[in-house]
């Protein structure tokens, strides 16, 4: 028995080693952690159990035959972060450069089907070369099987992809599918054809960092939603991002224990200037409102003219929607609108309660938008609004304008409460170009037409760039002072907290992809 006991130590040992002391001194001098030492920072001690650490590949084309590792390639296995059940998968670089092999994708998705099953997140530490070449389709198969339960699992498990090297070709689009992912700086890079094969077809000139890196993804494309200075840094985020989360979509969102108090904030009062034309940072709403410290921001770098993000109020885990005014004034555009819709549908799926902040002066004109669909991607954040079943309370600090005003969760697309401030200005258009429409005819045959304009713009801003028109019919519940916010919307969660709400019986909408 002792001798038996000794090939299987040997094989562990093997195991652990990966593709040998040699690779794995190359991993640490490009700045990467190894998969074991990834999963090491990111689980809980001693609580990660691995699945399949002695599977090897099977494939005899190419002498492929006379080089097994075990593990081939992939660390799979489940544990807790922070006492919480999750699944993980990390690749492993120093085995066939992380490559996907036919049983390294059969191991990532015996987990996904147990996250499936059990109801866990599932989070995929990124780090290959792509399909393993020498396999030809079985490799190609692989990676179908994974994109295929990503699909089933969407919606149903949190799912959180971390590129933690290359990720290249179909190896992308597992990532593209989850809700949320993060790229290392310097170190990670996403594209579907790489440098070389851009050089061939379009004569660019491109690096690997410049065409996919985590700058690019994270301002140009958002494909990333959050960037990190090194693993270690990737991997805290990934913690503090889950904590936001249900376990599935059957659980509610987490709350932690808060006690409360004294919940005004003054400092609320003198946010808003008193000038409607003059910006403010959305962000100091948020911070004057949600818990201290608690805010997460999604997509920082992103469609910065609209803010999103997770926090906590009285404990409560909310997900945050806020335009914002120093970026643009805070208009909705193409990418603001796709941003927000995903976060939203995001919020919805997982039973997190949605705040959303306005101060909106409408969409962005121009043909650039016209031309690249701001028509199809500004219904993308009504409907995701307007499909979303979870407590949902919006709250208007200045400008609610147009068509915005009504795709910003406003009552009429099913928000349950909805506050404003004295401060708030709800109207078709800003007080100037409704009168020079509305009494163009006047201010033109004016002996001073710049003083009726002024005079006609004051009038109708008396008339209905305030909150009171909107009161009156019941399309705002309540108008607030700005410092009684916090509480006003600590208990408007509490009460909505066991909210149901079921849409028509149909197999799936059609969102305006």
């Amino acid at each position: 028995m002792e001798k038996k006991l000794n090939i299987l130590q040997d094989k562990i040992q093997q195991a652990k080693l990966g593709g040998g002391e040699t690779r794995i001194e190359k991993q640490h001098q490009k700045g990467k952690l190894t998969a074991r030492e990834r999963i090491h920072f990111l689980m809980d001690d001693g609580s990660f159990e691995e699945i399949g650490m002695l599977v090897t590949h099977r494939s005899t084309d190419f002498g492929m035959e006379k080089q097994t590792f075990y593990g081939d390639g992939v660390i799979t296995g489940y544990g807790t972060v922070n006492g919480r059940l999750v699944y993980v998968f990390a690749q492993d670089f120093t085995v066939f450069g992380g490559s996907l092999s036919e049983t390294h994708a059969e191991k990532i998705c015996k987990i996904m089907d147990l996250a499936m099953k059990v109801g866990a997140p599932l989070i995929g530490l990124n780090d290959s070369g792509g399909a393993r070449i020498q396999e030809g389709v079985k490799s190609l198969g692989g990676y179908a099987d994974i994109f295929y339960r990503n699909v089933l699992s969407s919606g149903v498990i949190p799912q959180i992809s971390a590129i933690m090297g290359p990720c290249a070709g179909g190896a992308v689009y597992s990532p593209a599918m989850t809700d949320f992912t993060l790229m290392v700086e310097s170190t990670s890079y996403m594209f579907v054809t790489g440098p070389n094969v851009v050089k061939t077809v379009t004569n660019e000139e491109v690096t690997a960092e410049e065409l996919g890196g985590a700058s690019a993804h994270s301002t140009k494309s958002g494909v990333t939603h959050l960037t990190a200075a090194n693993d270690i840094d990737c991997i805290e985020k990934i913690k503090r991002l889950i904590s936001f989360m249900p376990q599935n979509c059957e659980e509610k969102a987490p709350m932690i224990p808060y006690e409360i108090g004294d919940e005004k904030r003054e400092q609320l009062k003198s946010i808003v200037p008193a000038s409607a034309n003059q910006p403010y940072d959305m962000r100091e709403v948020i911070e004057g409102i949600m818990d201290e410290e608690s805010f997460m921001e999604i997509h920082e770098n992103y469609a910065e003219n609209i803010v999103v993000g997770f926090a906590r109020l009285a404990g409560r885990s909310v997900g945050l929607v806020a335009n914002q005014p120093v970026s643009m004034a805070g208009v909705l555009d193409v990418n603001s609108s796709k941003k927000a819709a995903r976060f939203v549908r995001f919020c919805d799926c997982f039973n997190i309660p949605l705040l959303v902040l306005v101060d909106v002066p409408g969409f962005l004109p121009g043909t650039d938008q016209e031309w690249n669909g701001i028509i199809v991607n500004g219904a993308k954040l009504l409907f995701a609004f307007s499909e979303a079943t979870v407590p949902r309370v919006t709250l208007i600090t200045r400008k609610a304008y147009g068509g915005a005003y009504d795709v910003m969760n406003s009552k009429h697309i099913g928000a349950d409460l909805n506050f404003a401030w004295p401060s708030a200005e709800i109207a078709v258009m800003g007080a100037k170009g409704a009168s020079e429409i509305i009494f163009r005819k006047e201010i033109k045959a004016a002996d001073d037409p710049a003083s009726k304009l002024l005079e006609k713009e004051t009038e109708y801003a008396e008339k209905f760039a305030n909150p009171y028109s909107a009161t009156q019919r019941g399309f705002i519940d309540e108008v607030i002072q700005p410092e009684v916010s916090r509480e006003k919307l600590i208990k408007a969660f509490a009460m909505l907290e066991n909210k149901v709400e079921h849409l028509p019986k149909k197999k799936h909408s059609n969102i305006p992809l």
